[in-house]
């Protein structure tokens, strides 16, 4: 990713941007970080800490590519300022597996084919864990209805509504 350059130019004056120091609380650990705060929390979960499984697509909350758990709820990390969200509780994707065991719709994700580029799939699989325990994937209209957020280029959404219907039938 390239940056631009924010220097001014002689003669100019540009206001002192400030930075933060928070703790977020990402898959069970703190990490104590320091940025510029204006940073989003897709940006700080890539870009600082390394966790690449949320993606960057549209960069304006429509896609869902970036989405992520905040205290057990579905958030666009693309539009969140990171500072917001010191002492919450983050999942992402990375996030989801136990011992290094898939969680049950990571596995039902790959099981169905629920992907096909792959993209997509990371923000699909939080949302479809989000909507599993909320109880809203009653049929395959609730499912479409609740996943709507989260768009799939390739057109996986045959595979990806039986992966959530797999997990759901298995309790």
């Amino acid at each position: 990713m390239k940056h631009a350059d924010t220097q001014a130019r002689p003669g100019e004056t540009t206001p002192e941007i400030p930075t933060v120091e928070v703790t977020l609380n990402v898959n069970g650990d703190a990490y104590r970080l320091r940025f510029d705060s204006r940073v989003t929390l897709l940006d700080a979960l890539r870009d600082h800490l390394v966790l690449t499984g949320a993606k960057k697509g549209c960069d304006q909350g429509a896609c869902g590519a970036c989405t992520v758990l905040v205290d057990g709820k579905r958030i666009v990390s693309c539009l969140a300022l990171a500072a917001q969200y010191e002492g919450r509780e983050i999942t992402t994707v990375e996030g989801l597996s136990d011992n290094g065991e898939p969680h049950p719709m990571q596995a039902a994700f790959a099981r169905r084919d629920a992907f096909q580029c792959g993209y997509c799939t990371p923000g699909q699989i939080m949302s479809a864990v989000c909507l599993e325990a909320e109880g809203r994937a009653g049929t395959d209209e609730d499912i479409s209805e609740f996943m709507s957020g989260n768009i799939c280029r390739c057109g996986a959404y045959p595979n990806i509504r039986a992966a959530i219907r797999d997990v759901v039938s298995e309790g």
